[in-house]
């Protein structure tokens, strides 16, 4: 039998009722019918462009994800009509037709229903005999616009209800209401996307490939058993032991998320290699181990990486690590980003001011992604008039600008993302580890030095000179591989801070007596503080000209909070600049009977704040103590965060570009060495003040963006320019050797520097 149809009974629905019954002969048809559909696309796209057409995602900047709100949280009422009674593929179309979208995501399947004709899946009510995925498909091809099928895999529902056999199991043998990737599940999603296929789609968005986000954790089923004890040749460990081990549960669970992966994707280009196939990625911050995923493993294994950020479940912040975290899980392939157009999250019905959106859309187009849009409609299908109208103003104002992106990353700060550091030091509170890796981040955003990003998994000696300067913040985990990486960068000419326990910990998360990067340092690791309100100062008595530039405006004497992880440590070759002052405790804080999470004021010096240390044509800046960390948490004060700059400063003195604005105001570079232009996007948010919360104060949400903001920067460049333009008109530009003074008065801007 075709490997199609391998799979075990799965059921099927017909006309709305369930029955145990093996599909026979579906796979002949799908199969001729679905090499026809290929051949006549093919033939079209060929007399169209006299070569076989460049795939819709390789010219693509942004479009829309159009799917119900109703059945999101699994479990719906099968036989209310109401639901989806408008969802019209025809109507969606022609809506982002309007909106100047350049493909279009249809939803087709979910953890409850499809929203074509299945014979697979049950079908939802309110669609009668209606079939959405035939509709989009038939109007897309009157306006040549591409169309993606979503298809969900993770996610609870009437399927997972009738078909407990692809159940995961926890530890105890529990069914978690997760599928299993090992239980036969994946033959009945070949069969599922088999029929999506065979309506002339071109390309599958496939969400939910994750082993859920959080307890119970799986999976131990028997398929799942038998499969590790066949690979590690020992039994399961008995649950989340955090040894050796689940060192090899861990192993495992990454490996069946790839296989997962990489074999629903071989079939669907068995089927027609000319469907993209795109998996939605859980591999960044804040997303950890209990996914599933890491962060390059599975990134790759489709045409393209998927993410999503926004407000919802992000931060204003993160909207540009994210996009930055998929281009370098992913390098020089293209990457989308997927963002919500309601004002909360994704199913409210509410719909984002335009300045808000046009801030989301052009800082991800300014790094380099594409953009889908995500419009979950009303319960009977209707969609918001409002939210096309505005979308269309952004995507129209995005066509203008196409030629604005796009170029290669002009970046001076590398931040490294260690994988076995978030899993086995951060474990299950991955947050700690990343609130060092993201307040280096919020460092650089501020202070506007360009940065990108370096993954563990893909680090090569070429990765990190693309650098001038790496930062490992509070990367605990060091392996013999990556040490001899590092040393080698820093011996050729590069520059590495080093931030709280750089290398402090054992490759299973166990606090070492001494540091894995010792000689990088040029220290000795003597202990770790047990507080986390440790403090810095430059003594006036000992002041140097390095002492006196790494000081926050230069000022000496004073002690300030620096939130965080430190530790004590004694020099060996390296120069100890500042002191680290640990803080005072009350008798009743020694005592036990009082909480040391509110600061304390500094007491005594316990060891120098911070270490240089020279090693070939390179230096190594270690913090002992954490300003990213701090940067980060809910004592973010200013210095801490210039403490990071003025490092980055000092070791790199001369960079390619200098560009002073204000925080709010967020720049990305990239270079076009072809017509030799620099080009600085400029993207302002300009959140105004919010009241405070009900609940949970001070935990504040944004306020929406409502205005244009105007404001003054300046870029200096290290090479002479021949020219600079602004993209805005409105934008006042003035020019003097290697400086550009502006003042602009919009959410995105786009410098042009000729050289």
């Amino acid at each position: 039998m075709n490997d199609m149809f391998e799979a075990p009974y799965v059921g099927c629905y017909n006309e709305r009722h369930y029955s145990n019954t093996p599909i026979a002969g579906l796979d002949q048809m799908l199969k001729q019918l679905i090499l026809f559909i290929m051949l006549q696309s093919w033939l079209v796209g060929a007399a169209d462009q006299g070569t076989e057409p460049e795939p819709w995602f390789r010219h693509s900047l942004v479009g829309m994800e159009v799917g119900p709100t109703g059945a999101q949280f699994s479990n719906s009422d099968t036989n209310d009509a109401r639901y989806c009674a408008r969802f019209n593929g025809q109507e969606v179309v022609r809506r982002c037709v309007e909106a100047n979208c350049e493909y279009v995501v249809i939803w087709a399947r979910d953890g409850d229903y499809a929203y074509y004709d299945s014979k697979l899946l049950l079908k939802c009510a309110g669609l009668g005999k209606r079939d959405v995925l035939q509709e989009t498909v038939a109007e897309a091809r009157k306006h040549k616009l591409p169309v993606i099928a979503y298809c969900v895999v993770q996610q609870g529902g009437h399927y997972l209800n009738a078909h407990p056999e692809f159940e995961m199991r926890d530890a105890k043998g529990k069914r978690i209401g997760r599928f299993c990737y090992n239980s036969g599940y994946l033959e009945v999603m070949k069969q599922i996307v088999a029929e999506q296929l065979a309506y002339g789609i071109d390309g599958f968005h496939i969400d939910m490939v994750d082993q859920g986000f959080g307890p119970p954790y799986g999976c131990w089923c028997d398929s799942c058993r038998k499969q590790f004890e066949a690979e590690f040749g020992c039994p399961m460990p008995k649950g989340v032991t955090w040894d050796s081990d689940w060192d090899k549960m861990l192993e495992f669970r990454y490996r069946t998320s790839e296989r997962f992966e990489k074999a629903l994707y071989a079939y669907i280009k068995s089927l027609n290699p000319r469907t993209s196939v795109d998996f939605n990625y859980h591999g960044n911050p804040p997303f950890s181990w209990e996914v599933g995923q890491r962060p390059v493993q599975h990134a790759g294994n489709s045409d393209f990486v998927t993410g999503e950020t926004g407000m919802w479940g992000f931060s204003a912040g993160t909207v540009g690590l994210n996009a930055e975290f998929y281009r370098a899980a992913t390098p020089n392939a293209p990457f989308q980003i997927a963002i919500s157009r309601d004002a909360r999250c994704y199913h409210n019905q509410t719909v984002r001011p335009l300045a808000d959106i046009r801030w989301e859309v052009f800082t991800l187009l300014a790094h380099g992604g594409f953009v889908t849009v995500v419009d979950k409609t009303g319960f009977d299908g209707w969609l918001d008039p409002v939210c096309y109208e505005r979308l269309g103003a952004a995507f129209k104002e995005v066509h203008a600008k196409r030629s604005q992106f796009g170029g290669q990353p002009v970046q001076e700060v590398g931040l490294y993302f260690s994988s076995r550091t978030r899993d086995w030091v951060g474990r299950e509170n991955a947050g700690e580890y990343f609130q060092s890796f993201e307040g280096a981040q919020k460092a650089m955003l501020y202070e506007h030095i360009p940065w990108g990003i370096v993954l563990d998994e893909s680090a090569t000696l070429e990765t990190l000179q693309r650098f001038p300067v790496v930062v490992l913040p509070n990367v605990g985990i060091v392996s013999e591989k990556e040490r001899a990486l590092l040393l080698r960068y820093v011996e050729l000419g590069g520059n590495l801070i080093v931030t709280g326990f750089g290398g402090c910990y054992d490759h299973q998360g166990k606090l070492l007596e001494s540091t894995s990067i010792e000689a990088l340092i040029g220290a000795r690791f003597k202990g770790k503080l047990d507080s986390m309100d440790n403090w810095v100062r430059f003594p006036g008595a000992q002041a140097s000209s390095v002492s006196r530039q790494l000081a926050p405006e230069h000022r000496m004497d004073w002690p300030f909070l620096v939130k965080g992880p430190a530790g004590v440590f004694e020099p060996t070759t390296a120069k100890p600049v500042g002191e680290l002052l640990k803080p005072y405790r009350t008798t009743r804080q020694k005592e036990g009977r009082e909480g040391t999470t509110w600061p304390m004021s500094a007491d005594t010096p316990v060891g120098p704040a911070i270490l240089l240390n020279t090693i070939g044509k390179g230096r190594v800046l270690t913090f002992t103590c954490s300003p990213d960390y701090a940067t980060a948490s809910e004592h973010h004060i200013v210095e801490d965060r210039k403490l990071l700059a003025n490092a980055v400063r000092l070791l790199h003195p001369s960079p390619r570009i200098e560009i002073v604005a204000p925080v709010n105001v967020e720049a990305v570079v990239t270079d076009d060495p072809a017509s030799r232009t620099l080009r600085v996007h400029l993207v302002a948010y300009n959140s105004p003040p919010q009241t405070t919360p009900a609940e949970r104060r001070p935990y504040v949400l944004p306020a929406l963006l409502e205005d244009t903001p105007m404001y003054r920067a300046t870029i200096k460049t290290a090479e002479p320019i021949k020219r600079a333009t602004a993209f805005n008109p409105s934008t006042r530009i003035a020019r003097e050797k290697r400086r550009v003074q502006l003042t602009v008065e919009d959410i995105h801007e786009v410098i042009s520097l000729h050289y």
